[in-house]
């Protein structure tokens, strides 16, 4: 979920997600089996809607076969969140979860979270000016594709720097997010060696809040990512190159 900063952008520091499609077909945990037997095992196959019908579920899952069914759809409660906004709830855990680091020695700083349709066009137009499509589709996600327009999202920055690279997974906010994001309810969305499902690279700044509960099967269940726990199958790319 890389993005360029602007004059918009916080001090306390930065997407992932072009294109109308449908979102989010509903589907409880009882009911992911089905999901999964569903989804195409092609990854060009024509983009479906999202796992729930509600974009504001929890469980929704937004990726680049599974946009948002209005595109430029956004929450109904967001709430400021230093120097960005965030779901009220996810905000709510999100501070509960830094004051906790910061009890332990460790700064967590917000580089980006939600973020607007109309954003995340200037951010995937920026990267694939700088990158070209085909890279930019791997560092961003297009409009209406991305997880931030969920405003469930952060991506996490660090004063030891490595800021939205690899290497803020080797950082102290890094090391402890990876072992502590759970109990707060956020997940690592992206995580290394998953980008033939994920869609995207390995990204340790970027964590998704889905509620303690959610957060905890996650964890149990021992599935890799989001998509294997929902059970809709890989999102390696998106179904129509533009």
């Amino acid at each position: 979920s890389s993005w360029r900063p602007s004059s918009r952008a916080s001090p306390t520091a930065a997407a992932s997600s072009a294109a109308p499609s449908p979102v989010a077909s509903a589907t409880s945990a009882s009911g992911s089996a089905s999901a999964s037997a569903s989804a195409s095992s092609s990854p060009l196959a024509l983009a479906q809607p999202s796992v729930e019908s509600q974009p504001d579920s929890l469980r929704c899952l937004v990726n680049k076969m599974r946009p948002f069914a209005q595109q430029d759809w956004e929450p109904s409660d967001l709430v400021e969140f230093y120097g960005h906004q965030l779901r009220a709830e996810a905000a709510k855990a999100a501070d509960t979860m830094i004051d906790a680091a910061a009890t332990d020695g460790v700064t967590l700083l917000v580089s980006s979270a939600y973020r607007s349709y109309a954003v995340q066009q200037q951010t995937y137009q920026y990267w694939v000016s700088v990158n070209g499509q085909k890279v930019a589709d791997q560092l961003s996600a297009r409009p209406g594709y991305s997880e931030h327009q969920t405003g469930l999202a952060i991506d996490f920055a660090s004063p030891e720097g490595c800021r939205l690279e690899e290497c803020y997974r080797d950082t102290l906010a890094g090391q402890w997010l990876a072992k502590n994001a759970p109990r707060y309810g956020y997940i690592l969305r992206f995580p290394d060696g998953r980008q033939s499902v994920t869609g995207y690279r390995f990204e340790p700044w970027h964590y998704r809040y889905v509620g303690v509960q959610i957060a905890q099967e996650y964890v149990s269940s021992g599935a890799k990512t989001f998509e294997e726990f929902i059970g809709t199958g890989a999102a390696p790319d998106y179904a129509s190159a533009s």
